[in-house]
């Protein structure tokens, strides 16, 4: 209910509507500039409401709709937009502090795998036992990984240690997502799409002067 209550504090309806003349959409209806009063009429005699969709174009975009309707298709869209949105997972990485090359590049090509699927990696070398005494080493390699990983990936957080675990946080260049766009947007593009085009102003031809030449003067631009 409360997300209910903020859509509809978000869209102006009817007689909260208060300008002086709207660009009317909907299904089925052309599109046209209206006076608010004829507007309003409008909307009365097809039973729906007036709803103020795009308030900031000139004129403001109204739909005539059902304003129980328009709210219940902005929150379907709104699920469906979520719903395709990715999620961006964080995948852990291993190391020891004495990671040998061929395991280091094995763990390497994994990363680059995560990054460029838009995962984030969480690299860490552990210290078991006395290894911590090698903690400067582990250092280097989690700065070595993340520059063999700059091409894919931003080191969000430098190397920290807790405990017995040095931890880097690398997140991806490319993040696949969908970015969702609003009703204001997608109504703009619509009625942009649908309005006549502007014609530029014819220019006059210049008149070439025929007349007999001065001395001194200069008839060309």
């Amino acid at each position: 209910m409360k997300k209910d209550n903020k859509l509809k504090v978000t869209y102006r309806v009817n007689g909260q509507i208060r300008v002086p003349e709207v660009r009317i959409v909907g299904d089925n209806i052309e599109s046209q500039v209206l006076s608010i009063g004829r507007a309003r009429q409008m909307a009365e005699d097809m039973g729906v409401d007036l709803v103020e969709i795009s308030p900031n174009a000139e004129p403001p975009v109204c739909r005539l709709i059902e304003f129980t309707k328009f709210i219940y298709l902005q929150k379907k869209h709104a699920k469906e937009v979520k719903a395709k949105q990715v999620k961006i997972d964080v995948k852990e990485i291993r190391f020891g502090p004495q990671t040998d090359d061929h395991d280091y590049e094995f763990k390497l090509k994994h990363a680059k795998g995560f990054l460029s699927d838009g995962d984030k990696v969480k690299a860490y070398v552990f210290f078991k036992g006395r290894s911590i005494l090698f903690k400067e080493q582990g250092e280097v390699l989690l700065l070595r990984f993340a520059q063999d990983l700059e091409e894919y990936g931003k080191v969000e957080s430098m190397p920290t240690l807790e405990g017995k675990r040095m931890t880097m946080f690398i997140a991806p260049k490319k993040v696949i997502a969908k970015q969702m766009k609003t009703a204001e947007e997608l109504e703009n593009e619509r009625v942009a799409a649908e309005a006549p085009a502007k014609k530029l102003p014819q220019q006059k031809a210049r008149k070439e002067y025929t007349g007999p030449k001065v001395e001194g003067e200069d008839f060309e631009d």
